[in-house]
């Protein structure tokens, strides 16, 4: 299979389109198949997984480069000639790619990766929001089938009017994120630094931008026995320190690979603050980890955490209760255990190999429809004959 990658977002950021994008072209080059990527020009590599990488114009925005509309695109699908496109949170370069691939007869598979609904939220824009949403709906209405990454994305899909919808979630390295870290060095280590006299860590992993409401961590204020960790950075990141001044929290930026896993195995709990994400790896890869997660009765996480059995769920804008179910962790140690054991074993069946391969059925299947709908144009109805469909 020939499959061209359309990405708002590729190396070096990291943010979880391009990370589920490199897991995806990794899956394809560990299976024979054949890929090019398409992103914004800020640096990215010229080749990943052995398959080519090709920039085009962009500018920055908030610190993220947004590829802009450019001749290049057709010309290279053209060149490429792909069985399918897949779009990775498809705006202005993805939506480009989807009209591109149209015109060249290719069926395209977009990703649903962002919440319109809650960024228009946050920042009171009404008007703004509706003309936001008939964009997402005439972008995706382009492509043959949108994915959706939780119950809650798909429902908002579907109320903007987007018709041809699925699902399909995030994996998760069940290797690197596992329970079993907390016996590294590296994870003994950074415990020791987190938790010098026994506190109980309680950490996050996250851009620090407005829309992940870090801030949220004030609330616990006042908390005996404990330390917070934050890992990541973002524009938010001096705000947020503000509101945090005095509290017992240890900055430890941005971390990946082993420095990652290694972060989560020197966690207790795992809080995830904010209530406008349309999944929420982290709170997978903090589950991986044998951690319990408190997050948002809202979004992607709904799908992610059982109340009560693998963590806590509290109501978005309710702080009071964030800063209840984090204190039931605290206090209660075997409960903290309890929980951590079954979100491992909630995150068991969620693999990247069968994510992915769960992504090939869905290329193949617009593959399919595609060739399908060739032949049926190409029966025509003739004087004299019957036409069959």
């Amino acid at each position: 299979m020939r499959v061209a990658v359309v990405s708002e977002s590729f190396l070096p950021t990291v943010n979880g389109v391009t990370t589920s994008v490199l897991r995806v072209l990794d899956h394809l080059a560990a299976h024979g198949h054949e890929a090019i990527v398409i992103c914004p020009d800020a640096g990215a590599p010229v080749e990943y997984a052995g398959f080519r990488i090709h920039q085009v114009p962009s500018i920055a925005y908030r610190q993220f480069p947004v590829g802009l509309p450019s001749p290049q695109v057709q010309r290279i699908l053209s060149a490429f000639a792909p069985d399918v496109l897949h779009a990775a949170s498809p705006f202005f370069l993805g939506a480009q790619a989807i009209a591109a691939a149209n015109r060249l007869g290719v069926p395209s598979v977009a990703i649903y990766q962002t919440d319109v609904a809650g960024f228009a939220r946050r920042n009171g824009l009404g008007v703004t929001s509706a003309i936001a949403w008939k964009y997402v709906r005439w972008v995706h209405e382009g492509a043959d089938l949108t994915l959706a990454p939780s119950a809650a994305s798909a429902y908002d899909l579907r109320t903007a009017g987007v018709s041809r919808l699925d699902r399909w979630g995030r994996g998760v390295d069940l290797e690197r994120y596992h329970p079993n870290k907390r016996r590294t060095a590296a994870a003994a280590a950074l415990r020791e630094q987190l938790s010098p006299d026994g506190e109980t860590v309680i950490g996050y992993v996250g851009r620090i931008a407005p829309e992940k409401q870090v801030e949220r961590l004030r609330s616990l204020r006042g908390l005996t026995g404990v330390s917070l960790a934050i890992v990541g950075d973002g524009p938010s990141r001096d705000a947020v320190a503000r509101e945090l001044r005095g509290m017992p929290v240890t900055w430890l930026g941005r971390r990946g690979g082993e420095e990652l896993a290694a972060a989560y195995a020197a966690f207790d709990v795992f809080v995830h603050t904010g209530s406008e994400e349309t999944f929420g790896q982290t709170v997978q890869e903090a589950h991986a980890s044998g951690l319990p997660v408190v997050a948002p009765r809202a979004g992607g996480p709904i799908d992610l955490v059982e109340h009560g059995v693998d963590g806590l769920l509290f109501p978005p804008s309710d702080d009071r209760a964030f800063r209840a179910a984090v204190s039931l962790l605290v206090r209660d140690g075997a409960e903290r255990r309890r929980m951590g054991e079954a979100g491992r074993r909630a995150v068991l069946g969620r693999s990247w190999e069968v994510l992915c391969g769960q992504l090939i059925g869905h290329y193949e299947r617009v593959i399919l429809n595609a060739v399908a709908d060739v032949a049926a144009r190409d029966v025509q109805p003739v004087s004299g004959s019957r036409a069959y469909s």
